[in-house]
């Protein structure tokens, strides 16, 4: 791999303020910003969110509901427990809700590429530069599941609604992971509108659709004293299933997601930013005019060195994401 392709790089960063405060939900300081953004600029506004999605698949924003502070105090939360033993992680988990909710451990998810023939076929087809680390087995990382926002009263998917697991000792995680789940799937929301009047539809085309779907916050943890060597493949290549998937920024890079012409990015989401990415619901719903995003999750160069600096300042070792899969409903 040659040098700039191991440099990170940066998807273009949209803010949201103007478009929040042009409907209303933002007030206050907001309101100079509101009256500057004119109809005509709006939707060049929501066209850019679309056609970002529709050619990188991918979007980063900056959202002033969503702080960086509660992004910290949540990976300081999850860096807690899953520095917690085996043997504690593992209470909280359900297999007979097929990990729905609560904890799941390394080595049971499994990513497509692990078993796909014809997803491994096109990415030996990409440029040497932009091939994904193909797995052979189970993702290293461990996950938590934590349904988030309101389910349909009946429903033929119980475990995707099943009701939340609360791990003992830790008296702020209901606030905590419903706080920062609920702000980074009302920006998801923000965007899905924006993406709708930029294809030309109804603004709430796709949130309508999102009402009470089985939404969860689903962050990963991995060790990264114990899986920090380079090229160690976390979470291995794949798509996801759901609408769209949010991501906060961790501290820890080695996230890597391709655009919709093959090319492979290194994300870096700036502080105070959320990433988001298409997912499987939403290539159906757009008629494969937006892709489903590629992504893996391999140590990398600068993922060596923010473990190197973690350790000269005795902070956890821990790779944590704050993921939230946001879902159309499925009765």
């Amino acid at each position: 791999m040659n040098t700039e392709t191991e440099k990170a790089m940066e998807l273009p960063v949209i803010d949201l303020e103007p478009y929040l405060c042009c409907t209303g939900r933002l007030t206050g300081e907001g309101d100079d910003i509101a009256t500057e953004l004119t109809p005509h600029s709006q939707k060049l506004l929501c066209q850019t969110v679309a056609s970002t999605l529709r050619d990188m698949g991918a979007l980063v924003v900056r959202d002033p509901r969503c702080l960086a502070a509660d992004n910290d105090s949540f990976l300081d939360m999850m860096e807690e427990f899953f520095q917690k033993s085996d043997e504690f992680k593992r209470k909280q988990e359900r297999p007979y809700l097929h990990y729905q909710v609560g904890v799941t451990p390394g080595g049971v998810e499994v990513p497509r590429s692990a078993f796909d023939q014809e997803m491994c076929r096109k990415a030996s087809l990409l440029s040497e530069e932009s091939r994904p680390s193909i797995p052979t087995g189970p993702d290293r990382k461990w996950r938590y599941m934590w349904r988030i926002g309101p389910r349909p009263l009946h429903t033929r998917f119980k475990e995707l609604n099943a009701e939340p697991v609360i791990p003992e000792g830790f008296p702020d995680w209901v606030e905590v992971m419903n706080g920062w789940g609920s702000k980074m799937i009302a920006a998801v929301e923000v965007v899905a509108e924006m993406a709708a009047i930029g294809f030309d539809l109804p603004p709430s085309t796709f949130t309508d659709l999102m009402f009470e779907g089985p939404n969860l916050l689903a962050p990963t943890g991995s060790d990264l004293e114990k899986d920090g060597k380079e090229g160690t493949i976390l979470a291995g290549y794949h798509y996801d299933l759901n609408f769209l998937t949010i991501h906060g920024r961790s501290r820890f890079p080695g996230l890597s997601i391709w655009i919709k012409n093959g090319q492979k990015l290194e994300v870096a989401v700036p502080p105070g930013c959320l990433l988001l990415q298409t997912g499987k619901q939403f290539e159906w719903l757009t008629g494969g005019v937006c892709k489903a995003g590629m992504h893996e999750v391999v140590v990398s160069k600068r993922t060596v060195e923010a473990i190197h600096a973690a350790v000269q300042a005795k902070r956890c070792l821990w790779r944590v994401s704050s993921t939230v899969s946001l879902y159309i409903l499925i009765l």
